[in-house]
Parts: structure tokens; sequence; C-alpha cells
């Protein structure tokens, strides 16, 4: 497993190098300058060459892309040009606020997309099967947003149980900080439920067709046995690519979700940074999500060793 792990991060190395570069030179061809905007409304000819010399925006862009990877290698992201805070600073303070949606969200989407669709590929042709495919077309269907606002308005406005907005670190208040969670990480659990339940049906009705799952039923296996211990085993593999690729999407930021809840998560951060044409803080944030992204692919291929022995080997 180890020598698996090792040819992973080699093959990830000049992968994280070109996304590097892609984030590097897209960044450069947005339109507009960002100098103009911190120089304010006068824009004296000195201030503006002065920016421009202190955030090395002068030099050639090969040289400014090596000198942006020197300091990342050192856990230097840059400074933002709109308030001069360290990128790293930035990314500390707004990627918790997203991790803690994130794996909220994703405890939920397991917890319900996971048995909803072991029991509809189990029950299929009945109207459990009926009733799971309608929560789940329901939950792809309904927008983010909309679904956030009735949330609001009836447990928040009309309840008057949960807070309708706001973000409580878990540091600061547990309790407090889990009721301005819930709603938002509900929301974001919805698509990703139905995802699921969609992809762990339709593994779970390849793996009750298999040979060894009748092999097992004509021994006389408990049929409670044959699905979780032969078929949901084996039905496991597709559904943890995409459990590691919904996590990694939601690590990306709900950007709506957290719009609606007034959270100050990680995409607000990349949304707003783009808007003030913020190249450091889009830099950085973007380069924290694609190395999120393969770390993400490496924890899959590792539980795929733990899911399927057969593999440990390879």
């Amino acid at each position: 497993m180890l020598k698996l792990i090792v040819r992973r991060v080699i093959v990830a190395i000049p992968t994280l190098i070109l996304v590097s570069m892609m984030i590097f030179s897209l960044q450069k061809i947005l339109p507009g300058d960002p100098v103009l905007a911190m120089a304010g409304e006068e824009r004296d000819p000195a201030v503006l060459n002065y920016l421009r010399e202190k955030y090395h925006l002068n030099d050639p862009l090969p040289q400014q892309y090596l000198a942006w990877v020197r300091r990342v290698a050192h856990g230097d992201l840059g400074v933002s040009l709109r308030t001069d805070i360290p990128v790293t600073t930035l990314v500390a303070q707004k990627l918790p606020v997203t991790i803690q949606l994130s794996v909220m969200a994703m405890l939920f989407a397991i917890l319900t997309g996971i048995p909803l669709g072991i029991l509809a590929a189990v029950k299929k042709g009945t109207r459990t099967e009926f009733g799971a495919n309608l929560l789940a077309l329901s939950g792809m269907s309904i927008p983010n947003f909309w679904l956030g606002i009735l949330l609001i308005m009836l447990v928040s406005v009309h309840w008057r149980l949960l807070p309708a907005s706001g973000f409580v670190p878990l540091s600061q208040d547990f309790w407090l900080s889990l009721k301005t969670s819930l709603m938002p990480a509900l929301v974001l659990a919805a698509v990703i439920s139905a995802y699921l339940m969609r992809h762990t049906r339709s593994s779970m009705l390849e793996a009750l067709s298999a040979d060894y799952v009748r092999t097992a039923r004509a021994k006389g296996a408990p049929e409670w046995s044959v699905v979780l211990r032969h078929a949901l085993r084996n039905a496991l593999m597709p559904i943890v690519t995409l459990v590691t690729i919904l996590f990694g999407e939601l690590l990306a930021g709900a950007v709506l979700t957290e719009q609606i809840f007034g959270i100050p998560g990680f995409g607000k951060l990349l949304v707003d940074a783009v808007f003030n044409r913020d190249y450091a803080v889009v830099q950085g944030v973007v380069l924290c999500i694609a190395t999120g992204f393969i770390a993400l692919t490496l924890l899959a291929d590792v539980l795929y060793i733990l899911v399927n022995p057969r593999l440990r080997n390879a």
C-alpha cells in the first residue's frame, strides 16, 4: 500500500505544477488592472509605479511565476492587494468555516443518501423505491438558494427554532455553532444526498445481481449479511470516488448558500477576490482548492485498498 501511495504522490507533483501554471497564467489575462483600483480616484502615476514595483507587476511573467512559486514553497501565498493582509491569514480565517459546513453536509448526505440507495435497490419495483427516487429527484431539482430561503422562512421566521444567518466558530460556542451551521449544512446536503442515493442504488443493483451474491444466498446466508457484507462492500468502490469528488466541491465553496445565510466562508472569499481583481488571493485560494482535490484523490486511492483487499498487492 505504501508503494501505491508513493506512486500517486509522484504523479500528483507534476499535476500540481501544471495547475499552478494555469492558475497564475489565467489570472493575468483577466480584464482590468488591480493597481488602478488600489490607487484610488486620483490615480497618480507615481503611486501607480510604486504599487507595480512593490508587487513586482512590471517583471516578466515567467519571472513573476518563479518568484511566486518560491514564496509558495516557503508557505507564503502573498499579500492581498486590496487589504494588505497575508493570504495565508485570510485562508486560515475562512477555510475552517467551509470545512465545518462541508463535514456536516457530507455526514448528513452519507447518513441519508447511502441507506436510501441500499433500500431502493433491495426494494426494487416497490413503493419504497419509488419514494426514494422521488426524494432524490427532488434533491437534485430544487435550487439551493430557494431551499435556503424556504428554511429561513419556516425554521427561523415562523417557528423561531434556529438563527436565520451568521456563523459562530466551534471554539467560541459549540451549541450555537451547530445551530448556525445546521440549516446551511442541510441545504448543501440535499443535492449531495440525492447523487449518493442514485449512485448507491445503481451500484447495489449491479452487485445484487452478481454470481457471488447468488452463491451466498444459496448457502443460506441471512439477507442482511448478503446485502451488507457481500453486495455493499463491492458496491462501495464508485461511491468512494463520488464522495471524495463531492467533498472537494464543497470545500471549493458553496457561494450561494454562504451568501444566503451570511456565512464568511471560502467561496465568498474567492468571489470577492475575483470581483476586486485581487490576484494574490485568487491564486492562493484556487491553489488551496486544487491541492485539496489532489489530496482527496489520494485519500480515495487509500480507501479503495481498505475496501477491496485485492488491490493491496497491485
